[in-house]
């Protein structure tokens, strides 16, 4: 660990010489802040677009909008970390607003209740081996409620062992489930995230639980489970039909995702994902092929294309199953998490904004919350910094495209990455705290 009061930071920035830290420890505090104003400086060459023309007795307005700090903190405890070390420096001096972020994925659906004022409900449903689990969904507090779903709360990795991981035997039926009580209640409106899945299933079990029966060759009707796709002769949607018509509000289903995969080929749900779920490389080969199957079936029996949808393939296909089976649409996860906080409109006014995760790298570009805020914050004229667990490869052409002034990191010599998630508030908010400073020696 670092001594007492001192971390880890590391202004990212072009051609700057503190990109790696000197081998003889980190600069002082001031000395670093000065060296960060220094390089910002030179990064935006423009006096009038990059100085805050007013006193440092003048109220500053940061935004500060995280994703979650993957295996260690919520978004909420995030900002939460980040105000604190904020305060520390800049006091009384500094508008505060929090505006926790997601992008489909762990904490969108507290994201989404927490931002509206709305409440979470459980029910017991299925896990992806079909064993009873308590599962949340939330339900907004806006006038015209919408019902917030991650489906890993019911059908994720992180509900099995190990040893248990395995996607042809895995299925989304909880995650019907959820919809279908949901739907019970008088809600129309779903916004449903897909990340964290232990399934390759092509959303078979989601559409068996809502009422959709999928038959083999001789009639008879299959489980819902990866390994069944490949069986499927015929889809028969009558029960489904009969379901939705009873239904008191219009079923209306926003699929939140953060990546573009395709449903089936070398980018697909099978081979990008089945592995990273527990599938061996004949499970692999099994789950593609019965994806082309189902999206063969598909196609006849519904007269619907999902085997083209940008994004099908999120959450083993899940994604483009809610497309044909419901009706669904797909879009950015983070886009939807970002407009339904109304983010742009609380980034009015503000001269900073301060985002970040776990882990800041080439990836977050791709669909990531925190470009998002990014790009939000550039159009309503903030600087932006972003802060992360851990800085990976590729995180410098978020600088070079212009979404980022700085990145900082809470991991570096002297800090493992098993002590930055036990320690990950404390290490954050010091970290804010030389953010605060560097935002008040800028605010001169």
């Amino acid at each position: 660990m670092l001594p007492s009061g001192e971390t880890s930071i590391r202004p990212i920035l072009p051609s700057s010489p503190f990109s790696t830290p000197p081998k003889s420890g980190f600069l002082p505090f001031a000395i670093r802040v000065v060296c960060a104003t220094f390089f910002l400086a030179a990064f935006r060459p423009s006096p009038e677009d990059f100085l805050v023309k007013r006193s440092v007795q003048s109220l500053v307005k940061i935004v500060v909008a995280p994703n979650a700090f993957k295996e260690s903190l919520s978004a909420h405890e995030a900002a939460r970390a980040i105000e604190r070390g904020l305060r520390r420096v800049l006091g009384a001096r500094a508008e505060i607003v929090l505006v926790p972020v997601a992008d489909g994925g762990d904490g969108t659906l507290e994201t989404l209740v927490r931002a509206t004022g709305g409440r979470i409900h459980r029910a017991r449903v299925d896990d992806p081996l079909g064993r009873p689990v308590s599962a949340p969904y939330g339900v907004t507090g806006e006038r015209d409620a919408r019902c917030a779903i991650e489906m890993a709360r019911a059908s994720g990795l992180a509900l099995l062992a190990p040893r248990e991981r395995n996607p042809v035997r895995t299925s989304t039926r909880g995650t019907g489930q959820l919809i279908a009580r949901a739907a019970r209640r008088g809600l129309g409106r779903f916004i449903v995230g897909v990340g964290g899945s232990a399934t390759v299933d092509g959303g078979m079990g989601l559409a068996h639980a809502l009422g959709y029966r999928f038959l083999d060759r001789r009639g008879r009707e299959l489980a819902p489970c990866g390994g069944n796709l490949e069986r499927i002769v015929s889809i028969d949607p009558a029960r489904y039909e009969a379901w939705r018509r009873s239904l008191d509000a219009p079923l209306e289903i926003v699929v939140a995702s953060d990546v573009t995969n395709p449903l089936l080929g070398p980018r697909g749900a099978a081979r990008v994902f089945a592995p990273q779920k527990g599938a061996t490389p004949r499970g692999v080969e099994r789950l593609e092929n019965g994806l082309v199957n189902l999206a063969r079936a598909v196609r006849r029996d519904l007269g619907v294309r999902m085997d083209r949808l940008e994004g099908g393939g999120a959450a083993g296909g899940l994604a483009a199953g809610l497309v044909a089976f419901c009706g669904a649409e797909i879009r950015s996860g983070a886009q939807v998490v970002c407009q339904a906080v109304n983010l742009e409109t609380r980034l009015a006014g503000a001269d900073w904004v301060v985002t970040g995760e776990g882990c800041i790298d080439a990836q977050t570009a791709c669909g990531k919350a925190p470009v998002e805020v990014a790009r939000l914050a550039r159009r309503s004229g903030a600087r932006v910094v972003g802060v992360a667990g851990a800085l990976g490869e590729g995180n410098g052409r978020l600088l070079r495209s212009g979404d980022f002034d700085a990145l900082f990191s809470i991991c570096g010599e002297g800090i493992s990455t098993d002590e930055s998630i036990r320690h990950a508030r404390r290490l954050l908010a010091a970290l804010a705290s030389e953010v605060g400073g560097l935002i008040e020696c800028m605010s001169r």
